[in-house]
């Protein structure tokens, strides 16, 4: 019998949500509206919780713990209250005449019992934001927070309980072996957020059980800064994004091109934003992240050798401190332009063409997010059109993830599926065709037998 950290076996956790599910509950209108409220509830009366675990796991600023994490999770599930009756309502389609009289309609039901599996990196956004799709859709679900965020983890599973319905909304903790076990069981939907690798094993768990799977894997997100780019305004969100939680953001610009001429213009202004964000020293400043443990931090250290450091480099391995730090001349078979960073390093590779930048893309995996900066807008819609990647946005980073009505979600080796407002309804719903047809009136025409002229006649209703 498998048991999770807390002493309880997985069967009866899943087997309780499951039960939760089979009597009906979720399927009401009101109990969705009642849990979505909860989760607003929960970040409003602890907020100073979620911050104080945020900072306990990843050094984590105050600011970044309330706009980035809390309080997003907080306007989606009310955004979804709010919508998720509109969304839930049956669609008719058209009916053709080979099958008239009758009434066609396609019918949102939930999947069942979804596992969610969260991340380290936001371990409250991305283990509650997914949640938000599948009570919305009227699913049952079992929560998996990261275990290398303990301190948000146990605070969820705290929580949970006291603002979820606590037979739905089952919560389970544990290391690589638990999740490995907990995958064996069988879900009607799955959702991970981390990397492929661990993505890879997750899909093959699923495929166990046809399980359906959404896999939020990240990737070598670029930023693509055009000759008609206002390049300090560039500078300035590039730098904002890539500093974000210490550079430990899914989407944040793994790599920036930049036009030869232009480096040194774009170097000089990367080093005054950064000071006017964190001071001369980050490492002193309020408002600048940490690395999330050892391993991780000698992991991006080795990347410092990739190329030349020519902003920050800075390092203290007890602090788990690592300074925003921008490498050129790198190599592109590097390590650090082969694997996603996810660290606040930012090698800059210079291109002489739009062209050659675009084209140095496309030569990549297909990332979570794509990012061009200019103002000649024929040179963003190319890069828009011609990048295929999760997301796009132009002349800013990051922010496109935090637009409720956009789907978030990968492609290729990014990723697979996709949630966030209405994409997360549909993704934990299942859309049943329904056709309803009287039980008296047929016209016989499709029954056999079938000379010509019957068939004739037929042709005419296709």
């Amino acid at each position: 019998m498998d048991v999770s950290p807390a002493g309880r076996d997985h069967d009866t956790i899943i087997a309780t949500a499951r039960a939760a599910f089979a009597d009906g509950r979720s399927h009401d209108h009101a109990w969705r509206a009642r849990q979505l409220a909860g989760l607003v509830r929960l970040v409003d009366d602890h907020e100073e919780a979620i911050v104080a675990a945020l900072g306990q796991d990843l050094g984590k600023p105050r600011a970044e713990a309330l706009t980035a994490e809390a309080w997003l999770v907080r306007g989606e599930a009310l955004k979804a209250a709010k919508a998720f009756r509109r969304w839930a309502r049956p669609q008719t389609v058209r009916t053709p005449l080979s099958v008239f009289p009758g009434a066609s309609r396609i019918v949102s039901e939930p999947r069942g019992v979804a596992l969610v599996m969260g991340a380290w990196n936001y371990p409250f956004l991305l283990t509650l934001s997914p949640l938000i799709g599948a009570l919305a859709a009227g699913c049952t679900a079992v929560i998996k927070p990261s275990e290398q965020s303990p301190a948000t983890a146990d605070l969820i599973e705290k929580l949970l309980p006291l603002y979820l319905d606590p037979e739905a909304i089952q919560v389970v903790q544990g290391d690589a072996q638990d999740a490995a076990r907990l995958l064996e069981q069988q879900f009607d939907m799955i959702l991970y957020t981390g990397g492929a690798r661990v993505g890879r094993l997750v899909m093959a768990a699923a495929s166990r059980h046809l399980t359906p799977v959404i896999l939020e894997l990240g990737g070598k997100s670029p930023a693509l800064v055009h000759d008609s780019a206002d390049l300090e305004e560039a500078v300035r969100r590039i730098a904002w994004g890539k500093s974000l939680n210490a550079g430990q953001t899914c989407t944040a610009p793994d790599y920036v091109l930049v036009s030869r001429r232009r480096t040194a213009e774009f170097l000089d202004a990367y080093r005054t934003v950064l000071t006017r964000f964190y001071g001369e020293d980050a490492a002193a400043s309020p408002d600048y992240g940490r690395i999330l443990n050892r391993r991780h931090f000698d992991r991006l250290a080795a990347y410092l050798g990739d190329g030349r450091i020519a902003i920050g480099g800075g390092t203290d391995p007890d602090r788990l401190f690592m300074a925003p730090t921008v490498l050129v001349d790198v190599a592109t078979d590097a390590p650090v332009m082969q694997e996603e960073i996810f660290g606040p390093i930012l090698p800059l590779i210079p291109y002489d063409s739009w062209d050659e930048a675009l084209a140095f893309v496309r030569a990549r995996d297909k990332p979570l997010a794509a990012y061009a900066f200019g103002r000649d807008r024929a040179a963003l819609d190319r890069a828009e059109r011609d990048i295929s990647a999760g997301a796009f946005c132009g002349n800013d980073v990051i922010l496109q993830q935090t637009v409720p009505g956009l789907p978030f979600g990968g492609v290729g080796a990014s990723g697979m599926g996709a949630y966030h407002g209405r994409a997360g309804f549909d993704a934990f719903s299942h859309a049943k065709a329904v056709l309803r047809r009287p039980s008296r009136f047929d016209s016989g025409l499709r029954f056999p037998p079938h000379p010509e002229a019957k068939l004739r006649k037929l042709k005419n209703f296709f």
